[in-house]
């Protein structure tokens, strides 16, 4: 199977906050941006297994800034790690001044992506080859990212974190 680079699977969505996607704040509500980011983390899910893919978990979220009425709002999503079946993409939210068209980085949130095939049954991906310095920075900290959640879930014995033991043991 031939390696693929996270270019491959970036997808961009811009779409406008609308009045009925706010809160009391006219804010836009967290669960529309989970759905926002849901959306683009599995279209880059498929470009890079061109598989069907299914949600596995949302690993991390981060709120960092209010998405108001009216802005306009960026979901940037690609493939940062790809493991046997299963992959991790790294999201990226910006909204853009109205005025300025400025970007500024909202929010960021990572989830992992199965590829199934037609009976749901978890099916081989490509590998993942990073370019970028920052593709290379999130690859390897995918692979810790892994470990942790599977130690946390009892399925690794800590002593075989190798990735999470590099990080304390150095």
């Amino acid at each position: 199977m031939r390696a693929k680079t996270p270019s491959e699977s970036r997808t961009i969505m811009t779409d406008l906050v609308l009045p009925s996607e706010t809160n009391p704040l006219n804010n836009l509500f967290g669960g529309e941006l989970l759905a926002r980011m849901d959306r683009a983390a599995s279209i880059s899910a498929r470009r890079h297994s061109r598989r069907i893919t299914v949600t596995a978990s949302v690993n991390h979220v981060a709120f960092n800034r209010a998405v108001p009425l009216g802005s306009v709002v960026t979901v940037e999503a690609a493939v940062s790690r790809a493991f046997k079946t299963s992959m991790e993409i790294f999201i990226d939210v910006w909204i853009e001044d109205r005025f300025t068209g400025e970007r500024t980085k909202a929010n960021e949130a990572i989830y992992t992506f199965v590829a199934v095939d037609d009976t749901g049954k978890p099916t081989e991906v490509p590998p993942l080859e990073p370019k970028t310095d920052l593709e290379k920075e999130r690859f390897a900290a995918a692979l810790r990212r892994k470990q942790l959640s599977l130690v946390l879930a009892g399925k690794l014995k800590p002593s075989d974190a190798t990735e999470l033991k590099a990080l304390f043991l150095s």
